[in-house]
């Protein structure tokens, strides 16, 4: 693993604040919103659809603390982009939002360095006040939106409202204690890695931040290589991933098989009660990987040598899953959802840190072979033949 600590320059405008919200394209949105209020503690926000006005597309808003999703659906027949969007990729994030100071600044030094622009800088406004947007093409078909709150109070965005209905259930069930998005996975195909950490680099004026390669993250049969960007203050880390070649599929070439490319992978959310917190998803009936007891029985064996004191109950952690990641200034806590649509592409990801920046690189093999024992029942654990191509089990 590599730690970069070279920020950069520091720029003199167009400062990236946070993530704003991540939006899906996904074939029923209600039905999706209701899903993530229902298993992973969100709420009901805001919304837009035929009743605000909006006659192509409706949009149901949720949030858990500083965390927003944005479900999005088309509402007619013949939505081509939309369709198309659906078709080729599944239910997925089509766009990762950032919330930043001067996005003129930032449009114009990225077009001028090579990015697509999608949508130059605009203006909505409603009775709370003004919002400036813009959009950039990143890997695949996944997009940035760029938004500069001028002087906005409401709830969300221009345009949107407050929900319809509001479930009356979710009020008995234990809180999903989320608190933010701590880093947005993009996988990619063989080889396509370090070009899109550079364009994060060259038109986000982003850094390095961490990085590790598959002599490090590897198991029996698979493995991968991952770069994170982030912006200069390290409010927003990007991990950038790619399969590398081993005797099986890897989870990253599975991923862009079933999604049809490059795309969002997981998102991971940070807690500051990470018990708490999956136990009481898990009473929800959110579904998550699983580990062996044998992960335990080492991870107890290398703590009795370790220069850091894990403060949470071994057995309470082995109880509920949760993998461990330690160095000798701190440790974190991760676990990991199943695939949140049939596809297997995009999942959840539950992370506390005790001064540790890492992203779990001591749980890849445990992790993998979670990943690949699911991978084997689907059917998708192949044999690679020595040309690259794949034969099924």
């Amino acid at each position: 693993m590599t730690s970069y600590t070279d920020k950069g320059e520091k720029p003199d405008k167009g400062r990236f604040r946070h993530f704003h919200s991540l939006t899906f394209w996904v074939g029923n949105a209600k039905q999706e919103a209701s899903f993530y209020c229902n298993k992973m503690g969100f709420e009901e926000l805001a919304y837009r659809g035929l009743e605000t006005g909006s006659r192509e597309v409706v949009s149901h808003v949720i949030k858990q603390d500083k965390i927003i999703f944005v479900l999005s659906s088309a509402l007619n027949p013949g939505n081509q982009e939309m369709g198309e969007h659906l078709v080729k990729h599944g239910d997925g994030v089509r766009d990762v939002a950032f919330e930043v100071e001067d996005c003129d600044f930032i449009v114009q030094k990225a077009r001028e360095r090579g990015a697509v622009v999608v949508k130059e800088p605009w203006i909505e406004e409603d009775k709370f006040g003004k919002v400036k947007f813009a959009v950039v093409q990143t890997y695949g078909d996944t997009t940035h939106t760029l938004i500069e709150k001028l002087d906005y109070k409401g709830l969300f965005l221009p345009g949107f409202e407050p929900p319809l209905f509001k479930d009356p259930l979710l009020k008995s069930l234990p809180p999903g204690r989320l608190n933010f998005i701590d880093h947005v996975v993009g996988n990619q195909p063989d080889h396509e890695m370090v070009p899109v950490a550079e364009w994060y680099q060259r038109n986000l004026l982003f850094h390095r931040f961490w990085s590790v390669d598959d002599k490090q993250l590897h198991t029996t049969f698979s493995a991968l290589r991952s770069i994170v960007v982030a912006n200069y203050e390290e409010t927003i880390k990007m991990p950038i991933n790619e399969p590398a070649l081993g005797k099986k599929k890897s989870q990253i070439q599975e991923y862009v098989d079933y999604y049809g490319g490059p795309g969002v992978q997981h998102i991971a959310l940070n807690t500051s009660d990470i018990i708490s917190s999956i136990a009481n998803l898990k009473k929800r009936g959110m579904e998550f990987m699983s580990v062996p007891s044998s992960y335990y029985q080492q991870l107890r064996k290398k703590l009795q040598s370790a220069k850091i004191k894990v403060k949470e109950s071994i057995d309470r952690l082995e109880e509920l899953k949760i993998l461990v990641d330690f160095d000798e200034k701190g440790y974190l806590l991760q676990i990991f959802t199943k695939p949140v649509q049939d596809r297997p592409t995009v999942f959840l990801e539950v992370i506390q840190r005790h001064n540790h920046q890492g992203f779990g690189a001591g749980n890849f093999k445990s992790l993998f072979e979670a990943i690949e024992a699911d991978q084997d029942a689907r059917g998708n654990l192949t044999v690679l033949t020595p040309n690259g191509e794949s034969d099924f089990m």
